[in-house]
């Protein structure tokens, strides 16, 4: 298998596209087991998405298997492929985060932007190179102008430019960025905010979310409106919400204050 699925004791998991030696690139194989991945993750508080190694998050779609296609149907079959990881990704109840270290590149950032979240560390290179071989860059490269805006998509698709881990950030396309040693940590702290949060507020509020990726606002506050009133149907809001009140009611602990030296009695 090219792909790792750890599952943990807190009801998250990590998905690990297993290809270093290749700068886990994606291949038909690779498509195939990460979308199977992520559609068995329905049960998932939280999952996480990471390549092996240090060297690549995922540096984009197999160069060699992408130059032996013959045709146009050939060529759709695979493409159909990356846009079914970036489906499965975004179908998928969890929120995903992507643990982005070293090359991000073409299918790679189509992945990344599936994700929910997206925390790299320093050694983070991205870019979308597809029209340096001849390709344009196509189906989930349509999210970058929602993270980027238009001006910056065209720029990263029409001239091909890799950037750096601070150059993404300040665009947009990773929402934190840490040194090398931080990475895992800032993962656990994105992680540990999710469980605080109420498992299915969480799967409604992604799916609201993408929902508004293409409403109208009319359409996406009427959404809204629907998406909380059913979330009373369960006990959720109000077993959360009566918690939360009582900690609130509870009397606080005196603070303890510091020491204070007394004023200078001297004439």
């Amino acid at each position: 298998m090219s792909v790792r699925v750890e599952r943990h004791a807190d009801g998250t998991a990590t998905v690990t596209l297993m290809r270093h030696a290749k700068l886990n690139t994606l291949n038909a194989v690779a498509l195939r087991d990460l979308a199977q991945a992520f559609h068995g993750l329905h049960d998932a508080r939280a999952a996480i998405l990471t390549g092996e190694g240090t060297r690549a998050f995922i540096g984009g779609a197999d160069i060699n298997e992408m130059a032996a296609l013959q045709g146009p149907e050939a060529a759709e079959a695979f493409i159909r492929g990356v846009h079914g990881v970036c489906a499965a990704i975004r179908d998928c109840p969890a929120p995903v985060i992507a643990r982005i270290r070293g090359w991000c590149l073409g299918a790679g950032l189509e992945v990344a932007a599936a994700c929910d979240l997206r925390v790299a560390d320093s050694s983070g290179k991205f870019g979308m190179p597809e029209v340096r071989v001849g390709i344009p860059s196509v189906v989930e490269a349509a999210l970058l102008p929602g993270l980027i805006g238009w001006g910056r998509t065209r720029r990263l698709l029409l001239l091909a430019e890799t950037l750096d881990a601070g150059t993404a950030l300040e665009w947009g396309l990773v929402e934190r960025l840490v040194d090398p040693d931080f990475l895992d940590a800032a993962v656990a702290e994105w992680v540990h905010m999710l469980l605080e949060a109420g498992p299915r507020a969480i799967a409604d509020q992604k799916r609201l979310i993408r929902a508004w990726e293409d409403l109208p606002v009319r359409d996406a506050i009427a959404a809204g409106i629907t998406a909380f009133a059913s979330s009373f149907r369960t006990d959720e809001p109000a077993r959360m919400l009566g918690a939360f009140a009582q900690r609130r009611r509870a009397p606080k602990p005196s603070e303890e204050r510091p020491a204070v030296p007394p004023a200078d009695s001297s004439a």
